[in-house]
């Protein structure tokens, strides 16, 4: 952190917060342009847009001023952990719906991360993205289920390997509308719907986007495989308990691909379910997953509890 710094501006003719990043290059832009609008650095003695042309020779002020080093998540005991696995060298969680795996900026809480890092320190400063804590893939927040964690460098870099290189055998508990007969196998090219500013992901083939959108998108080969294991009745509306296995890991991969092949997860709105009321989340369940132990080099599979909408289809 740097606290109480006097400078001068030496290059004008550019952007205030480019010449402070020239000026303070162990910080970066996002921190400065937060303690610009927070009055943590001032220009001239008074508070400055990010966007203001200088000229060189302001004096500028750093009250505090947040570097690379400090972009860490903060710990927040206040959250609950299920903790399914624990040794030397990596941690499981079952995460609740509800709630997201990591904050995007090193002021959030609420996050699994933050519980994890309160109580497992050394998490924090592991991993090649910072605010994952060691953290080795994601779910998404309303999604619920399993996520491993990394204690060591070593541990880290074995499994993040392993994922990289689609080792790691995923599975999961899906809840879909409808009754689904057989199982298959689904590969679709998958693109970020650049219409719309949150996440959701489209076909990259079959959709609605213009020729040049669908040049522009970017698109990630996902393969997932079900099959169904339960069928049940809820207010005379037939749903099948699907399980699901994956090795890649696009961004709402499962979510997506089930509801392009016709299977809607329940309550997942975003891709076309039915509302559940007084419901938060959809019915998708990271279950757990098999890999190679990271210390030992053995095969183990870390797994969870059903939730209880599985347990309830299965009986």
């Amino acid at each position: 952190m740097i606290k109480e710094r006097d400078f001068e501006i030496e290059r004008g003719g550019i952007r205030l917060d480019a010449a402070l990043l020239i000026a303070l290059p162990t910080s970066s832009r996002t921190f400065i342009r937060e303690a610009l609008e927070n009055g943590d650095i001032l220009v001239n003695g008074r508070k400055a847009s990010k966007g203001m042309k200088v000229c060189g020779g302001e004096k500028v002020f750093v009250k505090a001023l947040a570097e690379l080093e400090d972009n860490l998540v903060a710990p927040d005991p206040n959250i609950a952990l299920k903790c399914v696995w624990e040794d030397e060298a990596i941690l499981a969680f079952d995460k609740p719906r509800g709630i997201a795996v990591h904050p995007l900026s090193r002021s959030e809480k609420g996050t699994l991360m933050n519980g994890v890092v309160a109580k497992y320190p050394e998490c924090a400063p592991l991993g090649d993205r910072p605010l994952m804590a060691g953290a080795l893939h994601r779910i998404d927040s309303g999604t619920s289920g399993l996520v491993l964690v990394a204690r060591t460098v070593r541990a880290f870099e074995s499994l993040r390997a392993q994922f990289s290189a689609q080792e790691v055998e995923k599975t999961y508990l899906a809840l879909v509308e409808g009754c689904v007969a057989t199982g298959a196998t689904l590969e679709n090219d998958l693109i970020h719907d650049p219409g719309l500013p949150y996440c959701r992901m489209l076909d990259a083939k079959q959709n609605r986007l213009t020729l040049a959108e669908r040049a522009k998108a970017r698109s990630f080969h996902a393969v997932t495989n079900f099959r169904p294991i339960a069928h049940t009745m809820e207010e005379n509306e037939e749903r099948t308990l699907l399980e699901v296995k994956i090795f890649t890991g696009v961004t709402h991969q499962i979510r997506a691909q089930l509801a392009i092949a016709g299977m809607h997860i329940v309550n997942d709105r975003l891709y076309g379910a039915f509302a559940v009321e007084n419901e938060v989340g959809h019915y998708l369940h990271a279950l757990s997953a098999l890999f190679t132990h990271p210390a030992t080099q053995e095969k183990i599979k870390i797994s969870t509890a059903l939730p209880e909408w599985a347990s309830k289809a299965l009986a």
